[in-house]
């Protein structure tokens, strides 16, 4: 009887573990909880042209427009929700209004904000493509950047931007001046409040602060006092990649629905997530790449609950809309 009962409780184990690594604990439940959305709407090809991208790797929308991240291209294209160009500013450069690899775009208080991958800095246009300031500048010290991936803006401006090769999120007054940091300044970590290469951040509407920690591949979840709430992404939110739901191979992009809900752009699994702002799994969907790369690079929410994507890949904007 011993000897069964020690069966019994490594079966019990092994169950546990499978079930862990199948995406049942530290992330969802496995199994779509909402049907996937569908593809409504594509355009764009490799070039240089109008309507046409180098490596897309943002973008925002508003109630008319969108607004694309042309990254190599050193540009911001804007169209109309029906993908037709009407402008572009910007150009390959580090003065100001020219652009170093823009990332991952905010709009806030009619603002678009653009932090520079290549220039180690926040650039802020009008909504026309004026440039109107520039934050921060190359380095590690406060308020300095390596590689910023993403910001978003607080209701009174203040500025929260992951600092991608520094390993840490910063939080900045409207000014640029520091006020804290998230993450130890250049070391990558696995535990709560450590960074593996973050690339981009959200505010809920309650000020509730989610980062998407790229290369740790999970999410992380700040209260408006900065105190850690919770992470999820594969086992026990350590890192480990993978292709299963709620699971992440490289969390590039994160963006906050209307009810709360949480979009994460899950790169090299080709594929957008969807969450409860717990972490709970809804969905997911994408496009399989039509030439060699991945797709999901970026991903923004329309006040009316439609998500946009770029397709890194194919050089695309993709529209998509709930079954």
């Amino acid at each position: 009887m011993r000897n069964v009962g020690k069966w019994l409780a490594y079966s019990t184990l092994g169950l546990v573990i499978a079930l862990t690594l199948l995406g049942c604990a530290g992330g969802a439940i496995n199994w779509n909880q909402e049907p996937p959305y569908s593809l409504v709407l594509a355009w764009g090809e490799k070039g240089s042209g109008p309507g046409q991208f180098n490596d897309p790797t943002g973008i925002a929308v508003t109630e008319t427009e969108v607004f694309v991240s042309d990254a190599r291209n050193g540009r911001i294209q804007v169209f109309d929700h029906q993908g037709r160009f009407k402008r572009a500013f910007g150009t390959a450069g580090d003065g100001p209004g020219e652009l170093g690899r823009p990332m991952n775009l905010t709009i806030h208080d009619e603002k678009l904000y653009v932090p520079e991958y290549m220039n180690d800095r926040i650039q802020v246009f009008s909504l026309a493509g004026e440039p109107l300031e520039i934050i921060g500048g190359p380095g590690d010290g406060p308020g300095q950047f390596n590689a910023p991936g993403g910001v978003a803006v607080a209701d009174n401006g203040d500025l929260l931007v992951t600092d991608f090769y520094n390993q840490r999120v910063q939080h900045l007054r409207r000014d640029g001046s520091f006020v804290r940091q998230w993450g130890t300044t250049g070391k990558t970590g696995k535990g709560a409040g450590e960074f593996t290469y973050p690339t981009d951040v959200a505010l809920a509407g309650d000020g509730t602060l989610y980062v998407a920690d790229g290369y740790g591949n999970r999410v992380q979840v700040f209260d408006t006092g900065g105190d850690f709430l919770h992470k999820w992404g594969g086992p026990f939110a350590l890192g480990i990649y993978g292709p299963f739901k709620g699971w992440f191979t490289t969390a590039t992009s994160i963006a906050i629905g209307p009810e709360g809900n949480v979009f994460v752009a899950d790169f090299y699994n080709d594929r957008i997530q969807k969450f409860t702002a717990e972490g709970d799994y809804l969905t997911a969907f994408g496009s399989e790449p039509d030439n060699p790369g991945h797709t999901g690079m970026a991903v923004a929410i329309e006040s009316d609950g439609t998500v946009w994507s770029v397709n890194f890949a194919d050089n695309r904007v993709e529209k998509w809309q709930p079954d």
